[in-house]
């Protein structure tokens, strides 16, 4: 046997079977061995196990974030799988999945292998690629999807552009069904968007700028819920910002629709009005919307309409983003934030307890995909995030171990240090200020 591991003295969060108590978590061999004593005997008295003492820090399965983008193959002057996910470990997360709107995009299996055996050789997390719904993203023909799962995708989307095509979008759906695996959309009518820069309202008409409105995204989203509902197939909506989408989420879910949704930070933290400053990091698609919406979108997380929290991890280089607020590039990073701004913006004005959260951001992203995992049961693979919730720190993007620098979060103060995260029993990330191991 290996040496032991024994994370000591920490709050032991494992919503996927409602603990919630102060209790060592022992690790061995890559796998949860036990939770105090109920790990074995022969783990627990192992001369070489080492202790990490975490008193009065959060230990719970690791993170997940069901939507990144890795920008590996094509755009490595952005992001690499080695640099995003070094930059998930960062930010407590041990599994992501990741985009397929790269320079050529995944919509063959070669590429989706690519992803695959990279993420292995050189990843900080778990990698599951989403593969493309059309051939080059380009909404006229469906990739041979069965295949692209075969290869290892877990999901398909044309993130980045929305499948226009009801037709299209309908076989999509009658095709994934009976893989049993959803569509991801990147939910936006391009006629109503135009080109628009940020959200259409008062804001944008007061600043000048070109708006997106609302219903560009809401639209689509009522479209395929209806399409969902022909098909029986599972329509999962990306990075939800507006109010009337969440509304529409929440009929759709009544009525037995197989929809489900995810949000980003920026869209339960700020508004429109961030982007007074016309600086590229408020910039982002969809865009930033209005207070009201910020609320809703609140509402639908707190009642489960929004089922999981991810980040949109969007990295692009410096000088594509120090340009003028229309020209830069729509996008945000946000793996090394989102927990904290998660706390800052739902557990600490008291919309969810912390275990409630942990569920949105473990236990419910794998479920979307379905994939198993979130646990911290005995015999499961040692995927562990530990924080502390109390603990503030600063955000520093040059400090950013992502190549991304694109962040509205500059400067602020913010909850929830990651302190450890452990892929499979080693060690992936440990804060500076985290407790030394002892023997």
């Amino acid at each position: 046997m290996a040496s032991p591991l024994c994370i000591r003295g920490g709050r032991i969060l494992d919503p996927s079977r409602r603990i919630d108590r102060v209790q060592d978590l022992w690790i061995a061999n890559g796998l949860i061995a036990g939770l105090g004593e109920d790990a074995p005997q022969d783990v627990r008295s192992h001369p070489q196990a080492e202790l990490i003492q975490m008193k009065g820090a959060v230990i719970c399965p690791g993170l997940v974030d069901i939507h990144v983008h890795l920008r590996e193959p094509g755009q490595e002057e952005k992001e690499t799988i080695e640099t995003g996910t070094l930059a998930a470990a960062r930010g407590g997360f041990t599994t992501v999945a990741c985009m397929p709107n790269t320079t050529p995009p995944l919509d063959d299996r070669p590429r989706i292998e690519y992803v695959v055996r990279r993420a292995r050789e050189s990843g900080h997390a778990r990698v599951f690629p989403i593969a493309a719904v059309t051939r080059g993203q380009m909404g006229e023909a469906l990739t041979e999807i069965e295949d692209l799962i075969g290869a290892g995708a877990v999901a398909v989307s044309d993130d980045g552009k929305p499948v226009r095509n009801a037709e299209i979008m309908r076989r999509a759906l009658e095709l994934t069904r009976a893989l049993g695996v959803p569509v991801i959309q990147h939910a936006e009518d391009p006629d109503l968007k135009g080109d628009g820069v940020m959200h259409e309202g008062w804001t944008s008409t007061r600043l000048g700028m070109k708006g997106i409105p609302d219903v560009a995204e809401s639209v689509m989203v009522a479209r395929d819920a209806l399409l969902a509902e022909l098909t029986g197939g599972h329509v999962h909506v990306a990075h939800v910002s507006a109010g009337r989408s969440a509304e529409i989420i929440r009929r759709a879910k009544a009525r037995g629709i197989r929809m489900t949704a995810e949000t980003a930070p920026h869209y339960l933290f700020l508004t429109d009005e961030a982007v007074e400053g016309y600086d590229p990091s408020t910039k982002m698609n969809p865009p930033l919307r209005s207070g009201k919406d910020r609320e809703a979108l609140i509402e639908a997380v707190v009642d489960g309409t929004i089922d999981c929290l991810a980040t949109d991890h969007a990295p692009h280089t410096d000088i594509e983003k120090d340009s003028d607020f229309d020209s830069a590039p729509f996008g945000i990073v946000g793996l090394e934030t989102a927990l904290g701004i998660y706390i800052k913006a739902l557990v600490e004005p008291k919309h969810l307890s912390l275990p409630e959260l942990i569920v949105r951001m473990t236990v419910n992203p794998l479920r979307v995909l379905g994939l198993k995992g979130g646990t911290l049961e005995a015999g499961a693979p040692a995927d562990v995030t530990v924080f502390d919730p109390a603990r503030r720190w600063t955000v520093r993007a040059d400090e950013f171990a992502s190549m991304g620098r694109n962040t509205p979060f500059e400067g602020w103060e913010l909850p929830g240090q990651v302190l450890l995260t452990i892929l499979g029993g080693r060690v992936t990330h440990r804060a500076e200020a985290a407790p030394a191991a002892a023997r």
